[in-house]
């Protein structure tokens, strides 16, 4: 008679690894840092790189001093590292880069129990602590060739009534982060993601589409003025690359449409009514805090389960 085995959930595995999906991650932001450095140069790439060398380097010591396993085979603080340094103006100074870095990876990230426990996105998260620590944060940088002296960036020229130019925003011929310029680029990674089912649509489309519709809804229904808005600032950087994180977003498909619903509404409202340049990170570190909530309200009853 054969034995009937008892074991603990989960039973089916989809032979995905965390270094594998962490690894696509860095392929699809590949297009995005390659069109960062061609728009500002070499210091670009030096930015970037410091960022992931300090993440990787932060976290392996982390696991020393702690005497844990060391974890950065996993790549996730090179995910980290590339998401933080593509978030950055190139004309940072390069140790707070590394402050920056260090408050992500140590703070953020190993002090709450490393890869899975944080409740929020590191990278997103010392984005936000480095905006309200170093002013020089809120310093717009411009691409080799554009006037930064009669230059505007995006949000500034909308904000004033001026819509600028569409092709200048899908290139990158504007000014903001290293990665967050040129959206050709960023939308390349996404469908990268999508295609590799690492990530799905629902909060990508459900945190562009709120955006564009309530800037639509409050520019007098002018379509210009709503698509100039998704493509200027991090919008479609944080939209598909830290929105949609796994650990720190919901794993229903209607929260993950109210996540980038609310997240979409948060950053037209700072955009509006804030005293920061860019809402995109303070609306996803927001919703990043109810995701528990939101798996609470959304979450599928279990057959024969009691009601909670």
């Amino acid at each position: 008679m054969a034995k009937l085995q008892l074991s603990v959930s989960p039973h089916i595995h989809s032979g995905r690894s965390t270094r594998r999906i962490m690894l696509d991650v860095i392929l699809a932001l590949l297009p995005t840092t390659v069109a960062g450095v061609w728009l500002f140069g070499w210091r670009a790439l030096a930015l970037v790189a410091v960022c992931v060398l300090s993440c990787v380097l932060f976290e392996a010591l982390f696991c020393v001093v702690m005497k844990k396993t060391q974890t950065v085979e996993d790549l996730s603080a090179i995910v980290t590292g590339l998401l933080l340094g593509l978030n950055l103006s190139v004309n940072l100074p390069i140790w707070q880069a590394v402050v920056g870095s260090a408050f992500a990876i140590i703070v953020v990230k190993c002090l709450f129990g490393g890869l899975g426990c944080n409740f929020v996105n590191p990278a997103i998260t010392a984005r936000v602590f480095m905006l309200i620590a170093f002013g020089s944060m809120v310093k717009q940088a411009f691409p080799v060739g554009v006037d930064a002296v009669s230059g505007a960036t995006p949000l500034t020229e909308i904000a004033s009534g001026n819509v600028p130019s569409l092709s200048d925003l899908f290139l990158g011929r504007i000014g903001g982060a290293i990665g967050e310029v040129c959206s050709l680029a960023i939308l390349l990674g996404g469908v990268y993601l999508i295609v590799r089912r690492v990530i799905t649509w629902h909060i990508p489309v459900a945190m562009i589409g709120s955006t564009f519709l309530f800037t639509f809804l409050w520019n007098g229904m002018d379509v210009m003025v709503a698509i100039a808005s998704i493509l200027s600032g991090g919008l479609l950087l944080g939209a598909i690359f830290m929105a949609t994180d796994y650990v720190t977003s919901p794993t229903t498909g209607w929260g993950k449409i109210i996540f980038g619903a609310g997240a979409g509404l948060i950053t037209v409202l700072i955009r509006l009514f804030g005293n920061y340049p860019e809402g995109v990170s303070f609306a996803i570190l927001l919703m990043n805090i109810l995701t528990p909530y939101i798996d609470s309200w959304t979450s599928h009853k279990l057959f024969g389960g009691a009601k909670a």
